[in-house]
């Protein structure tokens, strides 16, 4: 007999929550997805603590902040000795699959498709996922024929159709066999989509020719001059603006697939008979601008970088519908692992929200969210630091390398085009953010540091040396 819940985790890369339909959109053509929002726990205020692809898998997986992880930066190689979700999976009996993209392994900046990179070996380095394992680095090019996986060797594996959906089969395969056995399972999931490249070649026929460009327009926020504060990933050349109502075609068209797949994923827990033994989650590991606030990718603490979908759904043990709960990346782990009954590491940073989920009268429900930039995307630069704190209502956020303030209230300015930091009407609320953004810095030991700090005295090669910078 199963004593413990199986897990099914299935994430996007770079979906934010203002394009999918339950959250508004009109454009979205997500009816799977709106469909689990309406018979799930959902999550309106989760977000990504730190919004990279390398920083986020680090936090979800150890329940650390990015400060204790080391992956402060992408395109480098995370320590093994983190203690894992996977790991605790692992002593309490669990099965383990794990497909998609990794992105905690790159040892070398751009050099994407040598097997040194891309293929993560048998051993520590897959951070406890020690069953079955298809997965990649990472290789953002594209999503046809020229992607690919590796199994238990360096060889590369590709796939024979569009990347989402091969992903998907072989997650629907592994559910079939995982389900047959007398053991708990945990399936992660990992869908590259809808990341770019934005081609038409990038996406099937039939999902582009759901949307024209003349579908799409700049959004509201949209700022035709550069984010004086972004890195380079973030800045827009006039040639890339002009391409922004395509950019949004494929990106629609990418999310409509991502549907679909989540549709079967689902069709399957449900054929296997396992809904009332499975926790299912739907979420993303961060967004995207689009030129919003003058700035291009993720990396930023505004609202089209940081809001993601989260749905979560096991039978009919987790209330349905809305839960305002601000659920923090580094939460999930403990969270998770509570609501599996299963231990919580010591070293792990972030909080059991398990409770709130469940209901539970006096559940604990953190102030707001701590969320962080540590530099550029995938460099090591000095200048791009921030954190932020965000509660659901209110975003105050703060540049290291000036000392600039920002403060929005996100329920009157959703799109936070008015900055009210210097509004003597929100003192006091700008001084409660920044005081309970001191108290969580402090009790992880961050100390703000420039990107370099980590360069010089924690990462060699890109290789994170320690677990702890000081």
């Amino acid at each position: 007999m199963k004593k413990h819940p199986n897990l099914v985790y299935m994430f996007a890369d770079q979906l934010r929550i203002q394009s999918v339909g339950y959250y508004g959109d009109k454009k979205a053509k997500t009816p799977n997805i709106d469909a689990l929002a309406a018979e799930s726990c959902n999550l309106v205020e989760a977000v990504s603590g730190h919004p990279v692809c390398a920083p986020y898998r680090a936090s979800l997986f150890t329940g650390k902040y990015t400060t204790s992880t080391g992956m402060v930066i992408n395109e480098i190689r995370i320590s093994p000795n983190h203690r894992t979700i996977a790991h605790v999976m692992n002593d309490a009996g669990y099965e383990s699959a794990y497909i998609g993209k990794w992105h905690m392994y790159a040892n070398e900046f751009g050099n994407h498709f040598d097997s040194k990179n891309s293929y993560i070996p048998k051993g520590p380095d897959r951070l406890g996922f020690d069953g079955f394992f298809a997965g990649y680095n990472f290789h953002h090019v594209n999503y046809g024929e020229n992607s690919y996986y590796h199994l238990d060797s360096p060889e590369k594996i590709h796939y024979d159709g569009f990347e989402p959906d091969c992903q998907t089969d072989m997650a629907i395969e592994q559910l079939e066999k995982l389900s047959a056995g007398d053991k708990p399972f945990a399936l992660f999931l990992s869908i590259g989509t809808p990341h770019p490249p934005w081609t038409k070649e990038n996406v099937p026929q039939e999902y582009y020719d759901l949307y024209t460009d003349d579908d799409f327009d700049f959004p509201e926020n949209y700022e035709a001059e550069n984010d004086p504060y972004g890195d380079g990933w973030s800045k827009l050349t006039p040639e890339q603006r002009e391409k922004t109502k395509s950019w949004l075609h494929v990106y629609y068209s990418m999310t409509a697939n991502v549907d679909y797949n989540v549709g079967r994923v689902l069709d399957a827990i449900k054929r296997l008979g396992i809904e009332d033994d499975t926790i299912f989650i739907f979420t993303s590991d961060h967004g995207e601008l689009f030129g919003a606030h003058g700035r291009a990718a993720k990396n930023i603490f505004y609202e089209e970088a940081v809001r993601v979908p989260f749905l979560m759904k096991w039978g009919k043990k987790i209330p349905t519908g809305e839960n305002n709960l601000c659920l923090n990346t580094v939460d999930i782990m403990p969270t998770l692992l509570k609501m599996m009954d299963l231990p919580i590491p010591d070293e792990v940073e972030g909080r059991d929200l398990s409770d709130a989920i469940f209901g539970k009268e006096n559940a604990f429900r953190p102030d707001g969210a701590l969320m962080m930039g540590t530099g550029p995307t995938a460099i090591y630069n000095d200048g791009f630091e921030w954190r932020a704190f965000r509660n659901g209502k209110y975003t105050y956020a703060v540049y290291r390398k000036d000392g600039a303030e920002l403060l929005f209230d996100n329920e009157k300015d959703p799109l936070q085009m008015n900055n009210l930091i210097s509004d003597s009407k929100y003192n006091d609320i700008a001084e409660d953010l920044k005081a309970k953004m001191k108290e969580e810095m402090e009790r992880i030991n961050d100390k703000f540091h420039p990107c370099s700090y980590y360069r010089d005295n924690w990462i060699v090669d890109r290789i994170i040396q320690k677990n702890k910078a000081d």
